[in-house]
């Protein structure tokens, strides 16, 4: 089972699910996705897709194995446009999930992010650090609820003995990821695509670590099939690169001649982000494949493709 399986993510690692011949049951309301990811998807076999709210409850008919919990908001706008129920769903849809996983003896994957290290002050970040986050800032209610999931899972895992696993996701690009969803990719690709000025909010100099999404769908897959390591473990990209310099790659693979206008810092925004990787290579034997130039010019391709249509 896959919560959020019709996101950006979501949908992909559905795909990958079924390209190895399991089955699949989707779960999600369409609450920032408008069901379009799944139109190759609905017609496979092995595929069922299940309009619901996890927070709300979850029927699953038939045996589960894995419960991969993906459902939540997790760009800026959409979680500040839903705090309450990006709150509900990352503490009562994640125990909703958990019981779940509990009842069919199923392993659970909790995706976690990269924001419960908050505006780091140890650089790189390894899973040791505990961050620093602000519980009651703009950003706190996807921080907090992936925090809280994270302590959920723990206490599930130690008192009621759920097979767990907590990944902690870096910003993921790729396609599929939809325009205007306030991510800085698409944004960056979306304007330089349609001629208008890229948008840099702040100084430009803050750094991201940005991993193509086949990169993180396999990264999941291997924290699905690993069932005695429970993590955290963080699944990005290294690479770190500053916000600036993204507009420029983006600017010089579409050919745009786009400007660049810069505005005020959204409050709270991390200074730098880059993910340690030393446990995902040693306990899952994983790291990325895809150079950021390789992954940007698949990226550009589908959004070209798409606005073309």
């Amino acid at each position: 089972m896959v919560t959020g399986g019709a996101g950006f993510v979501g949908s992909h690692l559905c795909e990958a699910l079924l390209a190895r011949d399991d089955e699949v049951v989707c779960i999600d309301n369409f609450s920032t996705s408008d069901g379009s990811n799944l139109t190759n998807l609905n017609a496979l076999p092995g595929f069922t897709f299940v309009r619901g709210d996890v927070s709300e409850g979850i029927h699953v008919a038939g045996p589960v194995d894995v419960v991969a919990h993906l459902a939540s908001p997790a760009s800026p706008p959409e979680y500040m446009r839903l705090p309450l129920a990006t709150l509900a769903v990352g503490s009562r849809g994640t125990e909703t999930c958990l019981q779940l996983a509990k009842h069919h003896d199923a392993r659970f994957l909790f995706a976690s992010t990269s924001e419960i290290y908050g505006n780091p002050l140890v650089h790189p970040q390894t899973e040791s650090y505990w961050g620093n986050v602000s519980s009651t800032g703009p950003r706190s209610v996807y921080d907090e609820a992936k925090r809280f999931g994270e302590a959920l899972t723990m206490a599930y895992s130690r008192s009621e003995d759920v097979n767990v696993g907590i990944v902690r996701i870096f910003n993921t690009y790729g396609p599929r990821l939809r325009q205007g969803d306030g991510r800085v990719v698409s944004n960056f690709v979306c304007q330089a695509l349609s001629g208008v000025p890229l948008t840099i909010y702040g100084d430009g100099l803050q750094t991201r670590s940005f991993c193509y999404v086949d990169d993180l769908v396999a990264g999941l897959l291997a924290m699905i099939d690993q069932r005695d390591f429970v993590g955290p473990v963080n699944i990005g990209n290294p690479q770190e690169i500053t916000v600036a310099e993204l507009g420029q790659r983006v600017l010089e693979m579409t050919g745009s001649k786009s400007a660049v206008v810069y505005s005020a810092s959204p409050e709270q925004d991390p200074a730098r982000r880059q993910p340690d990787i030393t446990l995902a290579r040693g306990e899952l034997g994983w790291s990325p494949a895809v150079s950021l130039e390789d992954g940007l010019g698949r990226t550009v391709n589908w959004f070209r493709s798409q606005m073309d249509r």
